[in-house]
């Protein structure tokens, strides 16, 4: 049985899911993995069936019945983490942004302290490879933006690759959260943040997808725009809810 659970969240992966799969069973840590597919017609959850043939109890699918959000998939993980007890609870994308090797360093931080580990392009100044510059100065706009708008001391608050320690999603109420987008993770990193959590930032590479399609769209930056100050609005004068 391991104390480590990396879900990853799946819409049409099939070219990326094999080989993200075995990079983390690579791993010298006894990593469990489970994958939120939202029904991927291109056949990444037929992919993730014939995988758990070779990694028994150590590889989980969960089918939702249509792409729901990002947030969705997360919130629906967590809660299944949360149940089989698990104490160390990952995100991280398919597409190799994320090292899988890194998950290691994340899970370190929170063994040795942390109650959030994030893995954060912008710690040590600007780490990302492969993004056009307007990307680049987007995702660290927004960052800054979320900084100035929140309070929180997070270099990379839209950061999608994070450990959490199950007592820290335990206690925020996972119905309430409102994004479903990118915007999600600012949020999950603001409930952290309001309830006194200390959490940690690891300078990590990251480097654009090589393979599948990305999934931002101007939705999602709206959603992140107009969304982080209702957030903080709400926080303010409705913090029963927070």
């Amino acid at each position: 049985m391991s104390n480590s659970v990396v879900i990853i969240p799946t819409y049409n992966e099939i070219e990326n899911i094999d080989s993200i799969v075995r990079a983390v069973f690579q791993l010298p840590k006894n990593f469990h993995i489970l994958v939120v597919d939202d029904n991927s017609p291109d056949g990444t959850g037929a992919i993730v069936e014939k995988l758990q043939e070779e990694f028994p109890g150590q590889l989980f699918l969960e089918v939702r019945k249509e792409k729901s959000g990002l947030g969705t998939a997360y919130i629906h993980g967590f809660k299944w983490a949360i149940e089989k007890k698990y104490d160390y609870i990952f995100e991280m994308d398919a597409d190799f942004s994320h090292n899988p090797t890194d998950l290691l360093r994340l899970l370190k931080a929170c063994e040795n302290g942390a109650d959030v580990s994030v893995g954060s392009r912008y710690k040590k100044g600007v780490n990302v490879v492969d993004w056009p510059l307007h990307r680049v100065l987007l995702s660290y706009g927004a960052s800054f933006y979320v900084k100035m708008i929140t309070g929180m001391r997070v270099h990379d608050p839209t950061a999608g690759f994070v450990c959490y320690r199950r007592h820290v999603l335990e206690s925020i109420n996972l119905d309430s959260v409102r994004f479903v987008g990118y915007a999600f993770q600012i949020e999950m990193k603001f409930r952290a943040y309001l309830k006194k959590y200390k959490i940690e930032e690891v300078s990590i590479i990251f480097r654009d997808r090589v393979k599948g399609k990305s999934k931002m769209s101007s939705s999602i930056i709206s959603e992140a725009i107009w969304g982080v100050l209702a957030m903080k609005l709400r926080s303010l004068f409705q913090k029963n809810k927070f």
